[in-house]
């Protein structure tokens, strides 16, 4: 049986942190974009990591972050990974942390982009997000990504599959794309970085039968 791998993004709270752990899910986002109403200090970060436990990992997200800012942060919280939304190539080793650039894409236009993106990178990625593409928005809008566009697509990595998953559809979108990971936010809020319990648990048992049919 394939195994779908699950992230939480935009984690604020020490509770819903301590729940991720619970339920089994992979990885929690971390979001460092100032502009987000999911951003989280440093130290806060780090807090919430304590709450995970060993066996979930941290993810940083940043938006066109500078190198130093992402290194200072990654030792600082112990990230495991680091998404990254920039059109530019990384100009750092990310060392032993993954690295997991994230792509808004509305159409094929797009998606020609995330492969010359990736033909160019001298790192390879441990895995690719493709995201819904929402103009001045950098996730977490609830906006579904094009799955019309993606369903047997191959990059030559791994994909997770955000933009717009909910408990009600993300049982569709693994049958139809077979992603290798699925990340969302507001899916599963009550409020921009407030989780709700509820929704949390519908969403892994909802992968989970997925997978098993």
């Amino acid at each position: 049986m394939t195994r779908t791998r699950i992230k939480f993004c935009g984690v604020t709270r020490a509770a819903d942190a301590e729940l991720c752990a619970e339920l089994g899910v992979d990885a929690v986002g971390l979001n460092f974009y100032p502009k987000s109403p999911r951003c989280v200090s440093p130290q806060m970060a780090a807090e919430l990591v304590r709450e995970m436990g060993p066996f979930v990992c941290p993810v940083g997200v940043f938006v066109d972050a500078l190198p130093f800012h992402m290194q200072s942060v990654t030792e600082y919280v112990g990230l495991r990974a680091l998404q990254t939304y920039s059109d530019k190539l990384p100009a750092c080793d990310f060392g032993q942390s993954g690295w997991v650039p994230a792509f808004r894409v509305k159409d094929e236009t797009g998606l020609e982009h995330v492969r010359q993106f990736l033909a160019s990178a001298e790192i390879r990625p441990a895995a690719v997000v493709i995201d819904s593409f929402v103009a001045g928005e950098m996730g977490g809008t609830g906006h579904v990504a094009p799955w019309h566009l993606l369903a047997g697509l191959d990059l030559g990595v791994p994909l997770i599959l955000a933009g717009g998953l909910t408990p009600d559809n993300v049982a569709d979108a693994i049958r139809l794309i077979r992603p290798w990971g699925v990340d969302l936010a507001s899916g599963i809020e009550s409020a921009p970085g407030v989780k709700d319990a509820g929704k949390m648990r519908a969403f892994v048992q909802a992968v989970r039968e997925a997978d098993a049919g």
